[in-house]
């Protein structure tokens, strides 16, 4: 059920949320520093 709902969140990031691949991680502001966090978190749950 946990893995499930993550796995749809991640889909909804993947769409909605910017992404950040490209970018220099040190150069973020923190507004972007807490949507890669963001991304992290609901990425490894889904993944666990």
């Amino acid at each position: 059920m946990k893995k499930t709902i993550f796995q749809i969140l991640a889909k909804i990031n993947k769409v909605v949320m910017p992404s950040m691949a490209k970018k220099d991680l040190t150069k973020l502001t923190n507004w972007q520093k807490a949507v890669v966090a963001y991304r992290y978190w609901v990425t490894t749950n889904a993944l666990g």
